[in-house]
């Protein structure tokens, strides 16, 4: 038997308007609330006043397009429905807030793996100089000894007497060639350990004018302990020997020796999608976008810091950009020996500013952010994950499912409703005539899945599924895993509607006490060379390929009497051949939309494995999360285009006015909501008695969640209101 009532669902206007499946009232009956529901709102929905704080100054007639009854309650609109968000985690009332106004009131800082968090702090080059290295200098004995047993006593005092001429600064030392040597193992032996012990030195094989013996030789790097000799000439070693011979270069192109191969740098970019900026950067630098490594994408309309790496690039090059990007700034350079892979970060800190706030009361808004804090929130997958086109991500990923590839490629290519004229012409064009040319010419290029489609259709004319296989590996991959999602979100919207949220029921999966961990990392063995631009479908948070499998059980009625599990270790699977269904209705779920949809769970009806759930090993997800680290504030503002939140650049900017005004004098941010040059100017959150415009609220939130968790279900949660844009340009208006 379920052991609470369900949590509540929409309200009765969204009911009204279609949006919810369950019945209305009967008729000539008044409606009444179930427990635990939130109560019906009347049409329309009275709003009411803005909340006065007590050093608030007294009201004055409020400007027509900021009165509350200049907005009505927006209506979320199908689409949330559609990928089943329907559920919240409490009965607690929501308040009226507008999200992401501008793009400035979404600030996103990366959690790096070692619970760092990422900022912009420095625009200061690192210092290339080679360090004396005293431990190098006391293992070199040590080191010299190793080389004696490996090779023998006459290579190691010709090792030694090298060193010394380097060690005396001698940058044209002349290469040395070692003893003959016919074991091809043993030289790989002898190569292997110069690169453990001595990386400023280079090795390579040459063989005798007879073309039998073969020997190492032994070089400086180049680098700033010398110069290389590239042809060996004046080499005091025995005439016959070939050393005239240049050094094979393969892999060994020019690079400090001392220097980790990989640059990281903090990416800073205001309303710009990642591979956006990646993508500008990687054109003044004359580099690929799949040069770039990243632990994930970041939300457009925000202003977000993230790390990335480069593969032996220079700092200078990267710092030499800063006058020159727009909305985009590099920093904190720092060379490493790894670079990035997807999913190697432990999450994301949100700073969120919700304006034009509508609540009864402060005490409201207090219970509200202190119910999230405490129950947390049901951890949809959100909208961005889905698309933000008409044809949602998951309905192409449905479409893969069961083979039907001419139908993938039209969803992907046929016009789509609200996009731009110009863009539906093309689409239109392409579907009357057929013309691949016209239709290449005229799909730009941030159109990635379009645009590989159409090139290989033109090679193979009529060939659907090998046109999709050009799609980039990260995002075909992408429109099945969205399907995974769509049917997790309704599988945990059942579990909350049937079960409610107030603990672990008999057959719940949940993770086993001796796994903790939840699977919310990227499987890194993959090929992940393939980083594409998805901006088109707006994936704002993480779109992490595959979760994680972690240990899990079902929950049993030995557990429930113990109490060993609470609701936070509940979870619900990603379906794939390596995952436990729950051992209860919820299971049904999966299957039933599946089923719906034409697509088998168990079993695949073609070979194509990355188009198979059942090729896929899947992985869990938890049902609850909840905020961590959650801060809140009260704020005050007249101004709609006074920042509300301090940004890296702001913090910067008091640090290093001269030098970061000199920077953003050339290459100041802007987008169509904001003008401004310099940096940013903060509300003033006092004083402002002496305003003639009337004061307008905002709520100031900072928490951090893990990685695939999305902020923008937190604040549905909180506001009880839908995050879909439609919802908040209503909001906005």
């Amino acid at each position: 038997a379920p052991t609470s009532q369900p949590p509540p669902t929409e309200t009765e206007a969204e009911r009204a308007a279609g949006r919810i499946t369950s019945p209305p009232p009967s008729a000539g009956h008044p409606p009444t609330a179930r427990p635990n529901e939130l109560p019906p709102l009347p049409n329309p929905p009275p709003l009411p006043p803005l909340l006065r704080k007590t050093p608030f100054p007294p009201p004055r007639q409020p400007r027509p397009r900021r009165g509350p009854a200049a907005r009505p309650a927006p209506r979320p609109p199908r689409r949330a429905r559609r990928r089943r968000i329907s559920r919240f985690a409490s009965s607690l009332p929501g308040f009226r807030g507008a999200l992401k106004q501008r793009y400035s009131d979404f600030v996103v800082h990366e959690v790096a793996r070692d619970g760092t968090l990422v900022r912009l702090t420095s625009f200061d080059l690192p210092d290339e100089r080679a360090d004396t290295d005293d431990e190098a200098e006391a293992d070199l004995p040590r080191a010299l000894e190793s080389f004696r047993l490996l090779c023998g006593d006459a290579d190691c005092e010709v090792l030694r007497g090298f060193l010394s001429s380097v060690s005396e600064g001698d940058s044209d030392v002349s290469p040395i060639i070692l003893s003959p040597d016919a074991d091809k193992a043993h030289r790989l032996e002898v190569h292997d350990f110069f690169k453990r012990n001595f990386i400023f030195l280079v090795t390579d094989t040459v063989e005798h004018s007879d073309g039998v013996q073969r020997c190492i030789r032994v070089r400086l790097r180049s680098g700033p302990r010398g110069r290389r000799n590239r042809t060996g000439i004046g080499s005091s070693e025995p005439s016959g020997w070939r050393d005239d011979r240049p050094f094979d270069s393969r892999g060994s192109v020019t690079w400090p020796y001392h220097l980790g191969k990989f640059l990281r740098f903090h990416l800073y970019k205001e309303n710009k999608d990642t591979q956006e900026a990646l993508r500008v950067i990687g054109k003044m630098l004359g580099l690929q976008p799949r040069s770039f490594r990243i632990a994930g994408t970041k939300d457009k309309r925000a202003i977000t810091t993230q790390q990335v790496t480069l593969f032996k690039v220079h700092a200078s090059r990267l710092a030499a950009l800063n006058n020159k990007l727009t909305g985009i700034k590099v920093g904190d350079f720092n060379y490493v020996k790894e670079g990035l892979v997807l999913g190697q970060l432990m999450g994301n800190r949100f700073t969120i500013t919700l304006r034009s706030v509508i609540a009864e009361s402060e005490d409201m808004i207090k219970v509200a952010v202190d119910g999230l804090i405490k129950n947390g929130f049901i951890n949809y997958y959100g909208l961005q994950r889905f698309g933000s086109a008409s044809v949602p991500t998951h309905l192409v990923g449905a479409t893969l499912l069961r083979g039907e590839w001419r139908s993938a490629v039209s969803l992907i290519l046929d016009p789509r409703e609200g996009e731009c004229d110009d863009m539906n012409g093309v689409r239109e064009h392409y579907k009357e005539h057929g013309d691949i040319d016209v239709a290449i010419r005229n799909f730009p290029r941030r159109l990635i899945a379009e645009r590989a489609i159409l090139q290989r259709l033109k090679k193979y004319p009529g060939n659907y599924l090998q046109a999709l296989m050009a799609i980039p590996r990260t995002l075909r991959l992408m429109y099945v895993h969205s399907y995974q999602s769509y049917l997790w979100n309704h599988a945990a919207s059942m579990r909350a509607g049937m079960y409610g949220l107030s603990g672990v029921i008999e057959g719940d999966l949940v993770y086993k006490k001796e796994c903790p961990g939840e699977g919310t990392v990227t499987d890194a063995s993959e090929n992940n060379d393939d980083h594409t631009n998805a901006s088109e479908m707006d994936i704002f948070a993480e779109t992490l390929p595959e979760e994680t499998i972690q240990s899990v059980k079902i929950a049993d009625s030995e557990d429930l009497l113990k109490a060993v599990y609470t609701l936070e270790d509940v979870v619900l699977p990603l379906p794939g051949s390596e995952t436990l269904f729950p051992g209860n209705e919820v299971a049904g779920i999966y299957h039933e939309i599946a089923n719906k949809d034409g697509i088998s769970l168990t079993e695949s009806i073609h070979g194509v494995k990355e188009f198979s759930i059942t090729s896929m090993k899947g992985g869990y997800r938890r049902v609850l999360q909840r905020p961590i680290d959650c801060e809140w504030d009260l704020m005050t503002y007249t101004d709609d285009k006074i920042h509300l939140v301090e940004t890296d650049l702001d913090v910067l900017s008091k640090a290093k006015p001269s030098e970061v005004n000199e920077l953003l004098s050339t290459g100041a941010s802007h987008d169509d909501s904001l003008d401004t040059s310099g940096a940013t100017i903060l509300a003033e959150t006092e004083s402002i008695g002496s305003s003639d415009l009337l004061p307008e609220l905002a709520v100031k939130l900072s928490f951090t969640l893990p990685t695939s968790s999305y902020a923008t279900m937190a604040i549905r949660e909180l506001t009880k209101t839908s995050t879909s844009v439609d919802c908040q340009k209503a909001l906005n208006s």
